[in-house]
């Protein structure tokens, strides 16, 4: 409203208005102070409800049972049992463990292979060796400096042809073992046999380097034994920062998968490759989001070697101590049943992917949260949030009304 009062000079400003209330005159002024008072009265009330960022801790804990995509919400204390439940799930098998050490490829023959045999025969040499007509200056039989066999390509069957011996199956043997059953089957047969076996050439063993590397391909492992770095220093290494990369080791229907600065600081996880191995770097820009009584809203990043619940309220400046409710942190997360206590997971049912829709509950205001949080690990698209404490929305109420009161003040004085 804007009145002009009558000889005055310059209007005044209250609560963004121009008022003169005093050109209104005795009775204007009367007519205004019950307009004044139900005006100032509809403004006080219109605050009943103030905005806020999320629920009460009440409202999260409530939400138990809640459907969220066919699934009721499962809301879990983050006790020490609950949080020693969820290391053992989240324990995964490294390289070592799973792939172990392998046989430098050198010393193992394989499909596709070709080998060199060459047979040894003590004198008389009476199999392999070469007769002489008696004569002369000869003593009849002469032994062979060997029977060299040739170069055999080894068969889809794995197996390579001896004479006197037949099919010998090679593959995934050494050639020091291969020829100790070319001597054992030869005997009886000739005099004190013995073989030599070599490898001439290993065309078939390769190993693939694939994902977010300079120089993908496939590469040739040699006697020397490859190593899972090695495979990536041929591809020319990562391209990403190593702390976002995450390794992955296929060999047939095993799948195993480590972070990269892991294998870096560990050497036992450089375990050696095998013909055939599928190695994959796989860039991982992992996040997690931020919401309510935090020093900071957002998504934050963190490395592909994990983070702690700890390091997570860290990285969102903590608590803010003019809102937060200390008994309401909460972590939104989609679990596996595997990481649940057993007879919460017997009952819970699950989404159509096989997660419980679980809200983990930690009271900061017990000293034993601090450590429960720093053995707690953020997921990746895991939600944290923390809920305004109830006095917070107190504080916003008597504010505004202290604001609203200094302005009736105001209004009054203009009107009397």
């Amino acid at each position: 409203m804007m009145v002009w009062g009558k000889g005055r000079g310059a209007p005044r400003q209250r609560l963004g208005l121009w008022l003169d209330l005093r050109g209104l005159g005795a009775a204007g002024r009367a007519a205004f102070r019950p307009l004044a008072a139900l005006a100032l009265a509809g403004t006080v009330a219109g605050c009943g409800e103030f905005g806020r960022t999320g629920p009460y801790t009440g409202a999260v804990v409530r939400s138990a049972g809640t459907p969220v995509a066919a699934a009721p919400i499962a809301v879990v204390d983050l006790t020490g049992a609950a949080a020693a439940q969820l290391y053992r799930a989240e324990q995964r098998p490294s390289f070592a463990e799973t792939l172990g050490d392998v046989a430098p490829v050198g010393s193992v023959i394989g499909r596709g292979d070709t080998v060199d045999v060459a047979i040894w025969e003590a004198p008389p040499a009476a199999l392999f060796g070469a007769i002489n007509p008696i004569g002369p200056g000869s003593s009849g039989i002469q032994p062979a400096r060997s029977a060299t066999l040739g170069e055999q390509m080894v068969d889809e069957t794995g197996r390579i042809v001896v004479p006197f011996v037949g099919d010998v199956t090679v593959a995934g043997r050494s050639p020091h073992d291969v020829e100790r059953d070319i001597a054992d089957r030869l005997q009886g047969k000739a005099n004190h046999p013995q073989a030599i076996v070599r490898i001439t050439r290993n065309m078939l063993k390769n190993v693939s380097v694939l994902g977010d590397v300079a120089s993908a391909g496939r590469f040739s492992v040699t006697p020397h034994g490859e190593r899972v770095l090695d495979a990536l220093a041929n591809a020319g290494g990562v391209r990403q920062p190593v702390t976002k990369m995450v390794l992955q080791i296929t060999r047939g229907r095993t799948v195993v998968t480590m972070p990269l600065d892991a294998v870096i600081r560990d050497p036992a996880q450089n375990v050696r490759l095998a013909p055939d191995d599928v190695v994959t770097a796989l860039f991982q820009p992992w996040s997690f989001t931020v919401l309510g009584a935090t020093g900071t809203n957002a998504d934050v990043p963190f490395e592909a070697t994990g983070m702690t619940l700890a390091q997570a309220l860290g990285r969102a400046g903590g608590l803010n101590d003019n809102r937060a409710d200390m008994h309401g942190v909460f972590l939104f997360r989609l679990e596996l049943p595997a990481a649940l206590d057993p007879a919460l997971a017997a009952s819970a049912h699950t989404t159509p992917d096989g997660r419980v829709p679980v809200i983990y509950r930690l009271n900061m205001a017990d000293p034993a949260a601090f450590f429960i949080a720093q053995g707690f690990r953020m997921r990746d698209h895991d939600v944290l949030y923390v809920a305004n404490a109830p006095g917070a929305d107190l504080q916003k109420f008597s504010s505004t009304l202290a604001n609203f009161a200094y302005a009736g003040l105001g209004i009054v004085n203009q009107v009397k």
